[in-house]
């Protein structure tokens, strides 16, 4: 997109941000690319861009003195991002996708192929998010507190495959052990979890069933039956009493930093817990000294 002389890069929401975070902060892209090969077929690259290319700039106070009693914009046309001025870009390298499948200017496209090593002639297209580029960093005077975009829910990944990982340590016990330990995640959560491989997807049921095919001796009922004796934990990152919002929470049940992991119970069943499964949680938790919060949502909220 071009208006008043700068070059923007169009974009799409994704899921439910808090959007007027991303105004005024050093934006860059990282996704998939994919990428025409010699053989006639195409690769799949991973590329992350470490400077900050894009901005999302606020309109000056000075411009609309309303922005101090409410902050109010449109995601159509206020959250598109600056990559250049146009007269920059104009003089930069322009080289033309051959094929022209891409939509988007050359100097970007040049940019990704730079970062891959490709020719930007060959890119096909692509699947690339915007990310606030500042690192995540230890903070708080004492040092207790990660300050980081993104930890839901990179915390309960990372932790996953650490205990999975973790729980094989001793090769004899894992190699006696006649269950199947395992570990999903999901992508698309944000939006409902149904694309072709989020947790409402048949991705998991068809990793179980080629497992099952492969050591269940022919048993016909080999599927349901492992369903029916798997325990499955869903773990997502909760949110913490906010002191400066401490309303916001059922007044028994505020979950506390540094006072363990929260179990979420609700009667209309949005969360996976049920007195069985939470009995087997606080009982593993008990035998290995972790304490343990309940959280139960405000009838008021949603």
């Amino acid at each position: 997109k071009t208006n008043s002389g700068f070059l923007q890069v169009g974009v799409q929401v994704y899921g439910g941000g808090l959007w007027h975070t991303w105004f005024d902060r050093d934006l860059s892209i990282a996704g998939r690319v994919m990428v025409r090969n010699g053989a006639g077929g195409y690769d799949s690259h991973l590329v992350s861009i470490q400077d900050p290319i894009m901005r999302i700039p606020s309109l000056a106070i000075h411009l609309d003195r309303s922005v101090r009693d409410a902050f109010t914009y449109n995601k159509e046309t206020h959250l598109t991002p600056i990559l250049a001025t146009v007269a920059n870009a104009l003089n930069g390298d322009s080289a033309e996708d051959k094929n022209n499948r891409c939509a988007h200017h050359p100097i970007l496209l040049n940019r990704i192929a730079k970062e891959l090593s490709v020719d930007a002639a060959d890119i096909a297209d692509f699947e690339l998010c915007l990310y606030d580029t500042q690192k995540a960093t230890i903070g708080g005077i004492c040092n207790e507190f990660i300050y980081a975009s993104r930890l839901d829910n990179l915390n309960s990944s990372y932790c996953a495959v650490e205990g999975l990982i973790n729980s094989l340590s001793n090769e004899s016990s894992a190699a006696e052990d006649s269950h199947i330990r395992m570990v999903a995640l999901f992508d698309n959560e944000e939006v409902g979890s149904t694309s072709a491989y989020g947790a409402n997807s048949a991705l998991i049921e068809s990793a179980i069933r080629r497992i099952q095919a492969s050591c269940s001796n022919g048993s016909a009922t080999a599927f349901e039956e492992s369903i029916a004796n798997s325990f499955m934990i869903s773990s997502d990152v909760t949110h913490a009493i906010h002191p400066n919002y401490s309303e916001k929470h059922e007044e028994n049940h505020r979950p506390e930093l540094q006072k363990g992991p929260s179990i979420k119970v609700n009667a209309n069943q949005s969360y996976a817990t049920t007195s069985v499964t939470s009995t087997i949680l606080k009982d593993i938790a008990k035998r290995n000294g972790i304490p343990i919060q309940e959280f139960v949502v405000r009838n008021d909220s949603p």
